[in-house]
């Protein structure tokens, strides 16, 4: 069986196979009526600001999607925070890209989701070490995107192993309850001695400390089973039988402290979230976050044509190569014309039209992508993680989203 579980495959994305019908439909009308008008294209999720911030990203995989076609493209650099405006611009006659909307949007609105999602988490503790836990809850095909959108957003690392063979980064992660099941009741002293053998020197040494008994009691046993090799305790319980988790935590450090185990960590997991994080922030060293990323609202980004010239099979002179240009054009609730995007040391964001003078003291966001259909821009995932963490610092993020 050449395809198993059911995905969709690169090479029907590539062909534009991957769309929504009224585009094959809008393709067929067009070639009938021997139109390919040259137009301007413009990808946005809200018009005009509106204070609120999400994450851009997903770009790289559209400059491949774009790439050795008959456009140009200018984009947002990869992780950037933006708000209003367009994110995204595509020049050329229609039918080049007319049955890629679909999977153009895809790969822009659910990575973006995720990342902003992930730099919430981030900043609800800046100090601490933030995980990504969250690849069990979407299709395995898709995993590497969440891990590196968590990673785009500053978190420090991820669980899945294949996403790591893909991103070039190592994943991490220790025992789950399976394990201590495996081992039995009784027998946890057994299930972390026989870890803490097995596995190479690297890997940390955190307990799972809460699966049979009460989280004190298994993190003080945990600690006089490992001693010195013990780095520290995970604590996961269920939300359902948590009660007060602050205290828990708390209780749990004033026992460890007490018995001289104050170099041993604790990290917790189990659906948390930017608010019970930033709860638990002072007491707790780490965090692994899953649902609040793979959970998040994808960003409602849409594709319209904002300019429009009669162009035929063969137009492929763009409006900036021709100097000419098009008709002012927009569907009712949208802003017709070309525009750029800018930022001002205060962190505002501004969208004007492009033919026109941008804030004095604003940088233009919107950045060459593609030139005739080739990629004339490089992507680096520290770079965009560099970006995105100094971006949400001077936009003030963390506000705009309380």
């Amino acid at each position: 069986m050449s395809n198993p579980f059911g995905t969709v495959p690169p090479e029907a994305i590539l062909a534009g196979d991957a769309t929504d019908a009224y585009f094959e439909r809008t393709r067929t009308t067009l070639e009938h009526a021997g139109k390919n008008p040259h137009v301007v294209a413009e990808v946005t999720a809200d018009q005009f600001p509106t204070g609120s911030f999400d994450v851009f990203t997903g770009v790289k995989d559209v400059a491949t999607l774009l790439e050795g076609r008959d456009l140009d493209a200018d984009a947002l650099p990869d992780g950037t925070l933006f708000d209003g405006g367009p994110v995204l611009r595509i020049e050329g006659p229609y039918l080049e890209f007319a049955a890629l909307e679909t999977s153009l949007l895809g790969f822009l609105s659910q990575p973006s989701g995720f990342a902003t999602a992930a730099l919430e988490a981030r900043l609800a503790a800046p100090e601490s070490q933030v995980l990504s836990f969250g690849a069990r809850h979407v299709h395995p095909s898709i995993s590497s995107t969440v891990e590196r959108a968590a990673l785009l957003a500053g978190l420090d690392g991820f669980s899945h192993v294949a996403a790591g063979e893909i991103l070039g980064r190592e994943a991490g992660g220790t025992m789950p309850h399976a394990l201590m099941f495996c081992f039995g009741e009784g027998e946890q002293p057994a299930a972390w001695r026989a870890f803490d053998e097995a596995v190479g020197e690297d890997v940390p040494r955190i307990a799972l400390a809460d699966t049979f008994w009460d989280e004190k009691s298994e993190s003080l046993l945990a600690a006089e089973t490992l001693g010195d090799d013990l780095d520290g305790v995970r604590i996961d319980t269920t939300s359902s039988r948590r009660g007060d988790f602050r205290h828990i935590i708390r209780e749990v450090r004033w026992e460890l402290d007490a018995r001289g185990y104050e170099d041993v960590d604790i990290f917790c997991s189990g659906g948390l979230d930017p608010d019970s994080i930033r709860e638990l922030r002072d007491v707790a060293d780490g965090f692994g976050v899953g649902s609040h990323i793979t959970g998040a609202d994808s960003v409602d980004f849409s594709l319209d044509i904002v300019e429009i010239s009669e162009g035929s099979e063969d137009s492929s002179s763009s409006r900036t190569q021709s100097g000419d240009e098009g008709e002012l054009i927009s569907k009712r609730g949208k802003l017709s014309g070309v525009k750029q995007v800018y930022r001002t040391p205060d962190g505002g964001h501004h969208v004007t039209l492009a033919d026109r003078d941008g804030p004095a003291d604003g940088d233009p966001l919107l950045e060459p992508l593609v030139r005739d259909g080739e990629i004339v821009r490089e992507f680096d995932l520290d770079d965009a993680s560099e970006r995105c963490l100094a971006d949400a610092e001077t936009v003030d993020f963390e506000s705009s989203t309380a």
